[in-house]
């Protein structure tokens, strides 16, 4: 094994080992990296640490001896609202790449990889398809839901309509002091949640075990058998290369297109792909949502919150509705394949498991995830538009935005940052039939902040929740909903259309047709030529920004980062 190879190298690996609690036959087990983002950082990572001790546990068990390392994450949730979220995307690019050095400064045969949320999960997918040693993911579940079966999400709308005296202070408090019951990730099918599934779907889980209410005892057991299988792994040889292929990003896409899944997605999906040597961009998402069947009836496109997911079966159950589209021969992390882990998991009780948590809800299993031939939609529920605003593409959630939304022709209101764009929401200066357009917040222009609270404050309002547009080269939480087109590319920052749009610019949106386009100059049709000639004049006059980050990591990020819709990864 790797680590005896190293042993032979340094005569100082012994002895250091050692002289840190290990025994003289530990030395000789196969080692495994135990990698987690425990710490104080937000509920999603404060409970890891017991995971991490259950796969410490199953490695012992299994002949091999753990080692804990942590590279705790950020929380988006409390990141909002300042500057502080345009350190979210860049903190998934540094945890991979610190990740990295964890396991390449000392070499393990194997390892079990532990976190929860929004950029951990995807840091940790793309470290694992870098690194290309034996591993497993365990991930840490999803918080219970409060009175009422309040959950996080529905923060941003309560605080929107505090502001607009639509509820009290003293409403708003109770709802902050009852939203987040529990660790584990916030419980609607945000981007901590999406991801954990993705993670299952791309075959690097154990069956089953994605997504699970974080303080069940089943999650426990999960992290001592994951150790066990980590040991396994060493031991066969099996490499994360072996086992995430095309195909089982193909699969991943689809139960995305089946749960709803967060846009971010789109972000983490193509950075991960990039890191196992995979070629896969957005227009693989648009081709695999069209006609893919939308199943799951969970916040915040949905009724029920996320700790339902698993009571119904979980990512087994969505795949068994969606088992004809699905590559059934991929390898997955237990050595089986896709098909094999399934019937195993039929056979061995998994489902009737699932239904003793169920019954205490007083809900069917269809009631939270549909049945194939009976969907909640029949297209997907995220397309990427192209035009001369976007042309290499931008992204939205279809499945969230009015039908009466899906073509329309709109009147632009550009702003250069969030904050601009918010006030102008809230004083009612945004009116029906404008397109609300946020730039220099792609990863060049600021980190890629989301534009969560711009996104919650239009979709509480049902007159401009219904009649609006929001579109921006930065991108939205997995909680937003509402006519929101995030991902522009290329970014303003990097000189793309969307910094040449100007007051009374006419765009149109056309979803079913992905289209995404410059049609008008001050509110007056053009042809095509036309509206060219003026865009070219206005490049020809357009400078680029001072950097808003002279130093630090967003310096280095916006110097490194692709554009948006390839992922925002850094090169």
């Amino acid at each position: 094994m790797k680590s005896q190879e190293i042993r032979a190298l340094a005569p100082e690996m012994d002895p250091l080992r050692l002289g840190m609690g290990w025994s003289i036959d530990d030395l000789s087990k196969p080692q495994i990296l135990v990698e987690s983002t425990f710490g104080d950082s937000h509920p999603g990572s404060a409970h890891l640490l017991r995971f991490t001790e259950g796969a410490c546990e199953g490695i012992a068990a299994a002949g091999g001896k753990g080692a804990r390392y942590f590279a705790t994450d950020i929380c988006d949730g409390q990141a909002q609202g300042h500057d502080g979220i345009n350190f979210s995307l860049a903190s998934r690019d540094t945890l991979a790449n610190l990740i990295e050095i964890h396991a390449s400064a000392t070499p393990f045969d194997a390892g079990v990889f532990i976190a929860s949320c929004d950029k951990a999960v995807p840091a940790h997918l793309m470290a694992i398809g870098r690194l290309n040693i034996p591993s497993i993911v365990v991930t840490g579940g999803v918080m219970d839901a409060g009175p009422e079966l309040l959950t996080l999400e529905q923060l941003g709308k309560y605080s929107a309509m505090q502001k607009r005296g639509e509820i009290t202070a003293e409403q708003l408090t109770y709802y902050k002091q009852h939203a987040c019951p529990s660790c584990g990730a916030c419980s609607f099918l945000g981007t901590a949640s999406t991801m954990q599934i993705m993670a299952e779907a791309l075959g690097l889980m154990l069956p089953g075990s994605a997504l699970m209410p974080a303080m069940c005892e089943d999650l426990y057991a999960v992290s001592v058998q994951a150790g066990r299988q980590a040991v396994a792994l060493a031991k066969s040889g099996l490499l994360p290369r072996d086992i995430v292929t095309k195909e089982s990003f193909e699969n991943a896409i689809l139960v995305h297109a089946a749960i709803s899944g967060s846009t971010n997605a789109l972000l983490h999906i193509p950075a991960i792909a990039h890191e196992f040597g995979i070629a896969l961009d957005a227009d693989v998402f648009d081709r695999i949502h069209r006609n893919a069947h939308y199943l799951l009836d969970v916040r915040p496109a949905g009724r029920w919150p996320a700790q339902f997911f698993y009571y119904a079966g979980g990512v087994p159950r969505i795949m068994e509705e969606i088992k004809p589209m699905l590559h059934l021969g991929a390898m997955t992390v237990t050595g089986k394949t896709l098909g094999e882990n399934l019937e195993d998991l039929r056979q061995g009780g998994y489902y009737d498991k699932c239904e003793s948590y169920l019954q205490k809800t007083g809900l069917l299993r269809t009631d939270i995830i549909r049945d194939f031939d009976n969907p909640i939609g029949k297209n997907g529920t995220v397309a990427v538009l192209r035009g001369n605003l976007a042309p290499e593409g931008a992204v939205v959630k279809h499945s969230a935005v009015p039908k009466q939304m899906f073509h329309a022709i709109l009147r632009a209101r550009p702003f250069d940052s969030e904050e601009e764009a918010i006030e102008a929401v809230l004083t009612h200066q945004i009116k029906p039939g404008d397109a609300v357009i946020i730039r220099y917040e792609g990863p060049k222009g600021s980190g890629m902040p989301e534009m969560f609270y711009t996104t919650e404050a239009i979709a509480s309002d049902p007159e401009l929740g219904a009649s609006i547009a929001l579109i921006t080269d930065g991108r939205f939480s997995g909680a937003s909903k509402g006519p929101a087109i995030g991902h522009v590319s290329p970014e303003a920052a990097d000189g793309g259309a969307i910094a040449l749009v100007e007051e009374g610019d006419l765009i149109e949106l056309d979803i079913p047709a992905r289209r995404l386009q410059i049609v008008g100059v001050g509110g007056q049709r053009l042809s095509k030529a036309e509206v060219e000639s003026v865009l070219a004049a206005r490049r020809r006059s357009w400078r680029p920004k001072p950097p808003r980050y002279p130093r630090g990591i967003l310096r280095l990020y916006a110097e490194h980062a692709t554009s948006p819709i390839k992922g925002g990864y850094m090169e």
